[in-house]
Formats: C-alpha cells, sequence, structure tokens
C-alpha cells in the first residue's frame, strides 16, 4: 500500500499544523484503553476460574510488550515514518482484541495472553511512540506542549474506556447502561463481545489518525521562528544523535533511571488506590469510612490527575528546562511521599491532594521524556531512542508491583488494614525518588563525539530516513 509510505504523507505548503495534534490523540485516545482493564478483571476470574494474578499478568504482558516493541521497533518507526506505523499499531491493537476475544468464547486463556497480551502489546508500544517525533518537528518551538498533547491521551484514555466499556457490557448481559449494577458482574461471554466491538471501534478511530497524519517537508519551520535566535542552553544540543549512540552515553541511562524510579513509585499509589484510601480512614471497629463508591471517584481524580499533569507539567518544561522539571518529579514527589505517608490518614482532604499531585507528576514525567530526549539527543531519531527508553516503563511495571504487593502481604491481609501499614510502602517510594533526584542532577549534555557526521546525516534524509 503505497500510500502509507513516509513520502505519501508530506504536508502540503499551508498546511495547518494544528490538525497534528487530533491525529496523534486518536492513536493515544485507544491505546490509553490498557488503564481500564480492571473493568472486567473480575468477570475474567470468574469466566476462567483462576486466581486474581492468572488475570493480572496479561496487564503485565502488555507492558513488557510495549516496551520491547517500542525499543525494537523504534528504528523502524523513524524510517517508515508515523502514517505506516501506525497502521501497524492500529492493526496489532484491534486484533489483538479479536484474538482475546477467540480465547474468551473458547475458554483459552492462553489465547486472551496472546492477544490482548503479547499482540495488542506490540499496538500499545509502536502506536505509543509512531506519533511522538512528528509531533516534535511540527512544533520545534513547544515540543514539550506538543507531546503533551499527545500523551495526556494516554493517561486519559481509561476515563472513556471505563464507563464505555461498563456500558457496553451492561447492554450485553441485558442490563439498563444507566442502572447502578452494584452487585453485578458481567458475564464471559458479554466480555468476549465487548472485546470484539472494541476491537472494531478502536481500529476505525486510529484510522482517523492514520489518515490525517503529516509530516513536515524538508526545511519547513512555524511561521516566524527562528531557530537561531531561541535562548541557547548547554543542555540542548545543536547536533544529531543516533539511537545506537545514545543508549552509550551516560545521560540517556540517568533519564532511564529517572524515569524507572518515577514511575515504580507512581504505580506505588496506582496499584492500590481504591483499597489505599478505604485503610487509611479504617476506624477502630474495622469499618472505613470510605465505601465503594467513594473509592472509584478517587481513582477517577488519579486518573484525571495524570491526564492533566501530562500536559500541564510538560507544557511547563518548554519555560524552566527538563532538567528542573525532573527534579520537581522526583524532588517534589519525595516529599508528598512523606506527607501522604505521615499525615495523610489526619485529612481526607489533604491525603486526595497528595495523592492526585503525586500522580500528576508520574503522569508528567512520560509526557515530558520525548522532549528531554530531543535537548539531549536532537531529532534525528528521537522516536527510536524514546521507543528504548520505554523498557524503563516495562521494568517499573514489573517491579513496582513486586514491591508494593511484597511490602504489603507482610503487613496483613486485604481489608484490615490501616494508614500505619502503608508506611514501609511509602518510604520506600520516598527512598526510591531520592536516588532518581540524585540521578537527575548528574545529567549532562551529550558530548559531540557521539554526534552524527553532517555529511552521514544528509545521506540519511535523502533516503527518507
Amino acid at each position: 500500500m503505497k500510500w502509507l509510505e513516509r513520502s505519501r504523507s508530506i504536508a502540503a505548503p499551508g498546511f495547518n499544523r494544528w490538525l497534528i495534534p487530533p491525529a496523534a490523540l486518536a492513536v493515544h485516545l485507544c491505546i490509553g484503553q490498557a488503564y481500564a482493564t480492571s473493568v472486567y478483571k473480575s468477570s475474567l476470574i470468574g469466566h476462567f476460574e483462576v486466581s486474581q494474578t492468572a488475570i493480572g499478568i496479561i496487564f503485565s504482558i502488555a507492558i513488557v510488550m510495549l516496551g520491547l516493541s517500542a525499543a525494537i521497533m523504534g528504528t523502524w518507526v523513524e524510517r517508515s515514518g508515523p502514517r505506516k506505523s501506525m497502521f501497524v499499531a492500529a492493526s496489532f491493537w484491534g486484533a489483538g482484541f479479536l484474538v482475546g476475544a477467540a480465547g474468551i468464547f473458547t475458554e483459552q486463556l492462553w489465547l486472551l495472553y496472546l492477544g490482548y497480551g503479547v499482540i495488542g502489546g506490540i499496538g500499545l508500544g509502536i502506536g505509543y511512540i509512531s506519533p511522538v517525533s512528528t509531533l516534535m518537528k511540527w512544533f520545534p518551538d513547544r515540543p514539550g506542549m506538543a507531546t503533551g498533547m499527545a500523551i495526556m491521551g494516554f493517561g486519559g484514555g481509561a476515563l472513556i474506556a471505563s464507563p464505555l466499556s461498563t456500558a457496553l457490557l451492561k447492554r450485553f448481559d441485558g442490563f439498563d447502561p444507566l442502572s447502578d449494577g452494584s452487585d453485578w458482574i458481567a458475564s464471559g461471554s458479554s466480555v468476549g463481545k465487548l472485546f470484539i466491538t472494541l476491537g472494531v471501534l478502536y481500529f476505525a478511530v486510529m484510522m482517523y489518525g492514520v489518515l490525517n497524519i503529516r509530516v513536515p517537508a524538508p526545511g519547513w519551520k512555524p511561521r516566524g521562528w527562528d531557530s537561531t535566535k531561541v535562548k541557547s542552553s548547554a543542555m540542548v544540543t545543536t547536533g544529531q544523535v543516533s539511537a545506537a549512540n545514545a543508549i552509550k552515553t551516560k545521560s540517556f541511562w540517568l533519564v532511564w533511571t529517572a524515569l524507572f524510579l518515577n514511575v515504580t513509585a507512581g504505580i506505588g499509589i496506582l496499584e492500590q488506590a481504591s483499597p489505599m484510601i478505604q485503610d487509611f480512614f479504617r476506624g477502630a471497629d474495622g469499618n472505613s469510612a470510605v465505601n465503594a463508591a467513594v473509592a472509584a471517584g478517587f481513582v477517577g481524580l488519579l486518573s484525571i490527575g495524570n491526564m492533566a499533569g501530562r500536559f500541564i507539567w510538560s507544557s511547563t518544561s518548554d519555560v524552566i528546562g527538563r532538567k528542573r522539571i525532573y527534579m520537581l518529579y522526583l524532588g517534589g514527589g519525595a516529599v508528598f511521599y512523606v506527607v501522604l505517608a505521615l499525615f495523610g490518614g489526619s485529612s481526607m482532604l489533604l491525603f486526595v491532594m497528595m495523592a492526585v499531585v503525586i500522580i500528576s507528576f508520574y503522569g508528567g514525567s512520560f509526557a515530558t521524556a520525548p522532549a528531554y530526549l530531543k535537548d539531549l539527543f536532537g531529532t534525528f531519531q528521537v522516536g527510536a531512542i524514546h521507543g528504548r527508553l520505554l523498557t524503563a516503563w516495562s521494568a517499573a511495571g514489573i517491579a513496582g508491583p513486586l514491591i508494593v504487593n511484597g511490602l504489603l502481604d507482610a503487613q496483613g491481609k486485604p481489608g484490615t488494614m490501616v494508614a500505619h501499614n502503608y508506611l514501609p510502602v511509602l518510604l520506600t517510594m520516598v527512598v526510591l525518588l531520592v536516588i532518581g533526584f540524585l540521578a537527575t542532577t548528574q545529567i549532562r549534555a551529550v558530548d559531540t563525539k557521539f554526534h552524527e557526521p553532517e555529511a552521514d546525516l544528509a545521506d540519511s534524509t535523502s533516503k527518507g530516513a
């Protein structure tokens, strides 16, 4: 299909660059459904008659495959362009749901692992990085804001997917979609129908992004913007670094460490959000002042904080710089975790405020990362470098739950714990964030010995790389 080639997606003169963020959002809002898997988790546990771990591992597989596929396919994404890579992402993401549905209907759990976990995870990884470098090329004057607009969609995808999935499941089960249904758990066959519906729907929405994405023509720049008049910074490179050379630099691994530790700490709240707020306000009689509905509302607030942080903090980084914003994520996050651990149980308002800010830092670190890489390594293969960086997310997706669940298991049984039982978890997160803060302070501009020769860059550009 020649229309997918990079050369066919070069924008014509006068193209409005503000049409690009909606195309990127079309992809990220769809793959952001990964954060809404809890909607049908209980249904799958009952359908397959397996443990929570057996179903929960599906999400872990998807996140691991996200990081691996982004790292392995990153250079291909850069070379092929956003249109072809977004089409491949849509195909894998949609197919993952269809294969997963087949596993549900035939009661073959391994097909669900293969479909949503492996195939869907590949779609996640390619879809996540596909629009990133394109956005930064369209917005060289505001790269943090540009990537924040798209990656915000991934954080907010659950806000759409969760109520949509719930309404569809109720309809498939013959219930009023607007009913309370507090004691209702969807049947396995309804989850299978949901997967088919979402697979087709998400593919169609992502195709909107495929059809509307464009790359700027060589030499294009925003009207009135002069790169020579941009305030220089020691942290912003004037050269270009390949993905192969980027992973040889100390700065790449320091950014990797900072992202890994910040995400691990963020998962400390995301993993336990609902039971955590109930435990923090559990009385001596064993009853919590927070019921399930309020806890669900708290989870929704965290989703909003996650989404808003991706746009607000990444946009702020355009003004104060990437290094300073990462120091805020990690240093400020450590302080807020201390406040949460020591005083969170004294006030529900304080608890919610601290948690939402911490999660906004979690989301902000994802959205700021591509612009940080652009500053350090240039735009030459920033998408591929970003793909390699996302292995930090895969590692954190494994480490975070292991740390949190392991420490909480040593404290007591679910439903019996109170605020002080969370001290080991929260203070461990503080230590991780302090280490990440120290790593961030050591990030330096990349040595010119890693820069690509101008002749090689010119040759790569002529070949459409």
